[in-house]
């Protein structure tokens, strides 16, 4: 599976963070505080993700804000997804 990365800023400045596949819908969403480099997970998710240009909207879990951003489908670059390692039987 191919996923692209985009970013964004909230309105307290917190790194917002989504992995999105390549029907442009977010399967991971985060936020890092911009004063102590804390990672949180972020609940993130597509708005009109078929269309050329859609939304991905966040909750920060730093301010609590519902932050939307709008972003060009033509302008993501997507590359393969590590491969998960295998679980070791036993």
């Amino acid at each position: 599976m191919k996923i692209a990365t985009i970013r964004s800023v909230c309105e307290c400045q917190a790194a917002l963070g989504a992995e999105l596949d390549e029907r442009r819908l977010v399967l991971r969403g985060w936020a890092m505080n911009h004063r102590s480099g804390k990672v949180e997970t972020s609940p993130a998710h597509s708005i009109h993700a078929a269309n050329a240009k859609f939304q991905v909207g966040w909750q920060c879990p730093f301010c609590t804000r519902n932050t939307l951003r709008s972003f060009e489908a033509g302008a993501l670059a997507y590359a393969e997804a590590p491969a998960k390692e295998a679980a070791a039987p036993g």
